[in-house]
């Protein structure tokens, strides 16, 4: 796997527990289930509304959290789950790896502590506060990636490959905040799509074109099409080629 030399000559460093391939592959499951999980959700509604003769008022949920009270829960938290799977899987430098497993355990942490209901408990409030706290963490984590992992100055990477990363960064950051802001005050609480799941939305196509893009820059790698130096690569990470020891003088 590409490695600076810093990576590669640093007496720490240590063999990867994963290839290109399974990078790759992880990489791009974590990215396709930010792209589809957005309109997966509220088209499910509509679709289990339609196909049980229902109306197909309020198909839209209030926000993505709260698909956990309609049709597509288990879709929700399925999607969730596997998102959690594959990022405490994922494996490429130790930074990256803490990273992901910490963001696995977030995304487990949003499926398994359910949003509050309208007509919440004391204990429901607690759990949707866990919720809040755990989604939010997910998101800034995700965000990191964006901003320090796939986007690394000391590769070779197109300077318009590391903006697109930056830029995705950004909007998950803006848009956490502006969906908490939303939250908070009730804007558009009364509209049919509300502001609330736009900015998740928007939030989760951000991270997932990243990785989704990350992914494709790995396979590029991989088939030899880009020089070895374009994949990031953190200092003091997993080297899965052998270091050839000098021949003697």
């Amino acid at each position: 796997m590409t490695h600076d030399s810093r990576a590669q000559n640093s007496p720490g460093a240590r063999r990867g527990v994963q290839d290109e391939r399974t990078v790759t592959f992880l990489r791009l499951g974590v990215g396709l289930i930010g792209i589809l999980l957005p309109p997966a959700l509220p088209f499910g509604n509509w679709l289990a509304a339609e196909v049980t003769g229902r109306s197909t008022d309020g198909f839209w949920p209030g926000s993505m959290s709260a698909s956990y009270y309609t049709g597509t829960r288990n879709v929700f938290v399925g999607a969730l789950c596997a998102l959690g799977v594959f990022l405490i899987c994922y494996r490429f430098d130790r930074r990256d790896d803490r990273w992901s497993s910490a963001a696995g355990v977030f995304a487990l942490g949003v499926a398994l502590c359910p949003t509050s209901p309208s007509d919440a408990s004391a204990l429901q409030r607690t759990v949707g506060v866990l919720h809040l706290v755990f989604a939010s963490l997910l998101f800034v984590m995700l965000a990191m990636f964006c901003l320090y992992s796939f986007r690394n100055p000391r590769s070779t990477q197109p300077a318009r490959v590391g903006a697109a990363y930056l830029a995705a960064g950004v909007l998950i950051l803006v848009a956490l905040l502006l969906s908490l802001a939303a939250g908070a005050t009730g804007v558009g609480d009364d509209w049919a799509v509300r502001p609330l799941y736009l900015c998740e939305w928007l939030a989760t196509w951000s991270f997932g074109a990243a990785w989704i893009g990350a992914a494709r820059e790995l396979a590029a790698h991989h088939r030899g099409d880009s020089d070895r130096a374009v994949v990031p690569r953190q200092p003091g990470g997993a080297v899965t080629e052998a270091v050839q020891p000098e021949a003697p003088a």
